[in-house]
């Protein structure tokens, strides 16, 4: 156990959540009401649940829809050749086993903070404040690098129009959506929500049209025919440090999770909204290479970085086809952004009600009911890494620090399992535990040996400073074992 902690389960644990951080405040009792359509807590603040099936589906897809399709096909082409479809999958199937064991501690814990709360719950207060604190930050990075995908994507949309700039407008493009998006969230989940439905229904009907006509395409159905390529040109290493990049597009489902305060219905939509999102993204993610590198060859779709969809696009349909990949992906990146803006602001609220965080953090706006201090604590550090402009760098280290929070999300279903305390009663139970989930949590670790040195440092470094901050500011709170 880290240094501090009381074990959960243990005999001295006491029926409350105890201990003061250095500014005198104790972690927020439990709610006094939960229901479907909302939590309501004992000082009367509410969080509303305003988001269905749809609506959780939505910020699962339309969070990983984004960069594994608009933004990574060039990169992971350059990085792997054609087995960068290998590993879409390979990162799919990671987020499979991770996605199992979250739906299971969701149902159980259906409140907003996803990740911290899970394992604070199950493996005490230090991991979870690790956990919550480098699952906040993995989100700012992850915002950030969709912000920068955004940027390019309306960067090329001005090109296309014959707009010239004299500097690259990509990353105050970035910046601009940024600033709109946090508005946007503090204006309302329900409005936030409704966009991400809307947004994500246009998306998939453009992609499973230009997709269709593609895969007809590249097996020769009509067309011309393609060249055939080494499917491993980079060696089999290069299909594992592909995959350690481009897992930053399946962040989508844990970002489920991280709302669940706001989920009707949580028992049943958590799970279907987790592990659906994964299994759709799976499917468009790998046709998605298969296409593109059909289109041109790996080495040449590199050449097009962040934009590559577009050129094929082109080579397929002229001009028209471009324009509509254009929107397409002008429409994944921003709802990519606008799911992890609110699931950072989400992280935030859940760590503050823990005392983990200022008690300022988790105030409800009453006019809007939404958490907009956290909100904003989740904006303006993604508009300073937007400027950054670092498109993989943002990318591998959001990675990094959700792929340490899904292997400790299924080390926490293996506690939970075997201490079985009276209030662990989850709605749905993953199958084949133990050893599914601990597949899962060897799988999560084992992919961070392929991320590149820089951000392996970045993440240690993040998740240094998160257990200084915890050891500093909130080193004597111990959250209750009894849910």
């Amino acid at each position: 156990m880290v240094d501090g902690d009381v074990d959960p389960f243990g005999e001295g644990v006491p029926p409350e959540s105890s201990g003061r951080n250095v500014g005198g405040e104790s972690p927020e009792i439990d709610p006094e009401s939960i229901s479907d359509e909302a939590t309501i807590h004992d000082d009367e603040t509410e969080l509303e649940r305003t988001i269905g099936l749809t609506g959780g589906l939505a910020i699962g897809i339309g969070t990983m829809i984004g960069a594994g399709i608009f933004v990574f096909p060039g990169l992971a082409a350059g990085n792997a050749g054609p087995a960068a479809a290998l590993s879409f999958a390979i990162g799919g199937v990671i987020a499979l086993l991770v996605a199992l064991p979250a739906s299971e501690l969701a149902t159980a814990m259906p409140r907003s903070g996803g990740g911290s709360f899970f394992v604070s719950r199950s493996m005490g207060t230090a991991y979870g404040s690790v956990v919550g604190l480098g699952l906040w930050l993995g989100l700012i990075f992850a915002s950030a690098f969709y912000l920068v995908g955004l940027g390019h994507y309306a960067a090329a949309v001005f090109a296309e129009v014959g707009l010239i700039f004299s500097v690259s407008p990509v990353v105050p493009l970035g910046l601009v959506f940024g600033v709109a998006l946090t508005g946007l969230s503090i204006g309302g989940t329900e409005n936030t929500a409704k966009i991400q439905n809307l947004v994500v229904g246009i998306l998939l009907v453009i992609l499973a049209l230009f997709l269709s006509y593609g895969s007809l395409n590249a097996l020769g159905v009509f067309g011309r025919e393609t060249a055939p390529e080494a499917f491993f040109p980079k060696g089999v290493f290069s299909v594992f440090s592909t995959a350690a990049l481009v897992f930053t597009s399946y962040l989508g489902f844990a970002q489920v999770a991280t709302v669940a305060g706001d989920i009707q219905k949580p028992s049943r939509n958590l799970p279907l909204a987790m592990v659906g999102s994964v299994l759709v993204v799976a499917v468009f993610y790998i046709v998605t290479i298969f296409v593109a590198t059909s289109a041109f060859g790996a080495d040449r779709l590199s050449e097009f970085g962040e934009t590559a969809m577009v050129e094929v696009a082109r080579e397929f349909v002229g001009r028209p086809g471009a324009v509509a990949i254009l929107l397409a992906g002008l429409l994944a990146t921003f709802s990519s952004a606008n799911a992890s803006i609110l699931s950072a602001s989400r992280t935030v609220y859940a760590l503050s009600r823990d005392a983990l965080l200022p008690k300022k953090a988790s105030e409800i706006n009453l006019r809007y009911g939404t958490p907009h201090v956290a909100l904003l604590a989740a904006g303006g550090p993604i508009l300073l890494l937007v400027a950054t402009g670092q498109v993989e760098v943002l990318a591998e280290v959001a990675s990094f620090l959700h792929l340490i929070m899904y292997g400790l999300i299924c080390v926490a279903v293996i506690a939970l399992r075997r201490q079985d305390p009276p209030w662990y009663e989850p709605s749905y139970r993953m199958p084949v535990v133990p050893a599914l989930p601990a597949v899962g949590a060897a799988a999560s670790f084992g992919l961070v040996a392929f991320m590149r040195p820089a951000s392996i440092g970045i993440g240690i470094g993040v998740m240094l400073i998160s257990y200084l901050w915890y050891r500093y500011y909130a080193g004597t709170v111990t959250l209750k074992g009894a849910f």
